[in-house]
């Protein structure tokens, strides 16, 4: 499940491609072109999609990865990260079980975002206890 912005669409569409190259089931949703596309709009589309465990994961793709990140981690049960390199999305699979990935299209070369998105598919969760139990934390409803 691959979702971005117009300033996404052409790092979305690489990755997406790279993904189906390796044999993923590919789903692209989001701006069709460059032609400016709400950014709030892909990341709903992708944290549905996942939440409905139609995917296992999302990718979204924005300017920096910051706007849709925030929307995504919206829906209670989404984790969404902002990776910038292999480590950080290393770190978001195993110690945040992080289900969406979240990539910069201004920010990353091609290179790089398929470099991060191969350590984020690659890198399976840490059950251990302290991660199982900070997890749910992170998907607790927060009293205000």
């Amino acid at each position: 499940m691959f979702g971005s912005d117009h300033a996404g669409f052409q790092l979305r569409s690489h990755v997406a491609e790279w993904s189906r190259e390796q044999g993923h089931d590919v789903l692209e949703v989001g701006a069709p072109d460059e032609t400016s596309y709400d950014y709030p709009n892909a990341a709903d589309l992708v944290a549905k999609l996942v939440l409905s465990q139609e995917r296992e994961f999302g990718v979204l793709v924005c300017g920096t990865g910051i706007g849709v990140c925030i929307r995504a981690n919206r829906y209670r049960g989404i984790r969404a990260a902002d990776c910038t390199s292999e480590e950080m999305a290393v770190l978001a699979r195993q110690h945040n079980a992080a289900n969406v990935l979240c990539l910069g299209g201004r920010i990353l070369s091609k290179g790089q975002a398929v470099s991060i998105l191969r350590a984020f598919l690659e890198t399976p969760v840490d059950t251990a206890e302290r991660h199982a139990r900070r997890v749910a934390m992170l998907d607790a409803e927060v009293d205000h």
